[in-house]
């Protein structure tokens, strides 16, 4: 599928090469971008609502203000990705490596973070109701203004620099 956005004509399918790409505020819902290199793209304020990026390069790319939910990121690489503010109900992110990445007041209810590597993940203020944080590493993280209520967090790996909300206690 071919799609102009921002005056560039753009390919979307598996794998694509969009690295650099700018997708900025693009309407890409049910879009499959499974394998697809999106690294430094910027999908700021973007329509993702149920798309692709199963097994995705996404490292430091912008999703800030985006709608994601119900999308597949399972398998991404979201190293140090700016997702802050973004609607992420429902996403599934088993596996996915979201290391250093900014989720600072980011909708994340009822994600599947399962496995995921949230380690050094900014997550101030952010929604992590009803989600599923089964064995994520959660090292270094800061979830003092998290929103936990009714998450699993069984299984999850910490270290002496995890800080959780009064009142949660993992052992």
């Amino acid at each position: 599928m071919k799609k102009t956005i921002n005056d560039k004509e753009y390919s979307f399918a598996p794998k694509a090469n969009l690295k650099n790409a700018n997708l900025k505020n693009a309407n890409l819902t049910h879009v499959d971008l499974s394998g697809a290199n999106l690294e430094h793209a910027d999908l700021s304020r973007a329509f993702l609502f149920e798309a692709d990026f199963s097994g995705a390069n996404l490292r430091k790319s912008d999703l800030s203000y985006s709608r994601l939910n119900d999308a597949n990121l399972s398998g991404a690489d979201l190293h140090e990705s700016s997702l802050k503010n973004a609607l992420l109900k429902r996403v599934k992110f088993q596996n996915a490596n979201l290391q250093g990445a900014d989720l600072h007041d980011a909708d994340l209810s009822g994600a599947d973070l399962s496995n995921a590597n949230l380690s050094k993940v900014v997550l101030g203020k952010a929604d992590l109701s009803k989600a599923r944080l089964t064995g994520a590493n959660l090292s270094g993280v800061d979830l003092q203004l998290a929103n936990l209520s009714d998450a699993d967090l069984s299984d999850v790996k910490t270290d002496s620099h995890t800080k959780f909300p009064r009142g949660i206690d993992l052992d």
